[in-house]
C-alpha cells in the first residue's frame, strides 16, 4: 500500500512547524497581520495523551518509549476549509489558533500567511536553534595526543 504522505507535502511542513511553534508566538503574528475569522468547532480543544515510539539506533525495531501529554483539536470555517492541530503540552489557545492557521492555509490567504506568519516562524525557530548549538558547542572539549620525542 502506497503512502499518502509525501515528502514533499507543504501541509505536512507547516503542521509541524505550528506544532514546534513556542507559546503563544502564532497567535502573535496571525494575530498582528489579520482578525481572526468566525469558525465552527468539529471537535473543541481536548488535552489527552499519546505513546511516543522509537527505534534503537533509529533502525531497530520499535519500542513504546513513554507517553506525552497533547492537546488537538478540529474546527471548519464558514466556506468549509478544515483546520487540524496537535500540539505538545496542555496549550488549548495555541492548539486553536494552530487549527485556525491550517485552515487559513487552504484558501486563497495561503501566500500571504507563509510570508506573514510561518516564515518569521521558520526562522525564529532557527535562530533558537542556531543558539542552543553554539551553547552547546561552547562545553565541547578536544582532546588530542602529543608524540613524545623519546622515539
Amino acid at each position: 500500500m502506497k503512502d499518502t504522505v509525501s515528502e514533499n507535502n507543504p501541509r505536512k511542513a507547516w503542521m509541524g512547524l505550528l506544532a514546534k511553534a513556542p507559546e503563544g508566538r502564532v497567535a502573535a503574528l496571525l494575530d498582528a497581520e489579520i482578525s481572526r475569522p468566525a469558525f465552527t468547532w468539529l471537535r473543541a480543544p481536548e488535552i489527552g495523551s499519546t505513546m511516543v515510539r522509537a527505534r534503537a539506533g533509529a533502525t531497530g525495531a520499535p519500542f513504546n518509549l513513554g507517553e506525552m501529554t497533547i492537546t488537538r483539536c478540529a474546527l471548519t470555517l464558514e466556506t468549509g476549509e478544515v483546520g487540524h492541530s496537535y500540539i505538545q503540552g496542555r496549550r488549548k489557545a495555541d492548539a486553536e489558533v494552530a487549527a485556525l492557521v491550517d485552515a487559513l492555509m487552504q484558501t486563497a490567504m495561503a501566500s500571504r500567511l507563509r510570508e506573514t506568519v510561518l516564515e518569521p516562524l521558520e526562522a525564529g525557530m532557527a535562530t533558537m536553534k542556531a543558539a542552543r548549538a553554539a551553547k552547546a558547542a561552547a562545553t565541547k572539549v578536544d582532546f588530542f595526543t602529543m608524540t613524545r620525542g623519546e622515539d
